[in-house]
C-alpha cells in the first residue's frame, strides 16, 4: 500500500518495475484522486499518469475505463514501456 495525497492505493501491476514512488508523489495532481485507478508510464525518461473508472462506473467512457487498458497501452504508449497500475482503496 501506499499514500499518495491522503489517498491510498494498491499497486496492482508493476511491468519491467515502473512505480517509483518518490517520482509518483512528485508528479500526482490532485485531480487523479477522483479516478478508481492511476495507471503510470515511462517514455523517454518521463513519468505519465491517467485516470481510469471501474468499467461500471457512471463516468466511465470507453477510454477512461479501466478493462480498456491494453488498448490505451497499445495505442498511446511506447511499445514495451514500463508500466504500472494503482488501484484506490476507499
Amino acid at each position: 500500500m501506499v499514500v499518495i495525497n491522503g489517498k491510498k492505493y494498491k499497486l496492482i501491476e508493476n511491468v519491467k518495475d515502473a512505480f517509483k514512488e518518490d517520482v509518483v508523489v512528485e508528479r500526482y495532481a490532485e485531480v487523479l484522486g477522483k479516478y478508481d485507478f492511476i495507471v503510470g508510464d515511462w517514455g523517454y525518461n518521463q513519468l505519465r499518469m491517467k485516470g481510469f473508472y471501474h468499467k461500471d462506473h457512471a463516468k466511465a467512457s470507453y477510454d477512461t475505463r479501466i478493462d480498456m487498458l491494453e488498448d490505451y497501452l497499445y495505442e498511446y504508449c511506447n511499445f514495451g514501456c514500463p508500466y504500472f497500475v494503482l488501484q484506490k482503496i476507499d
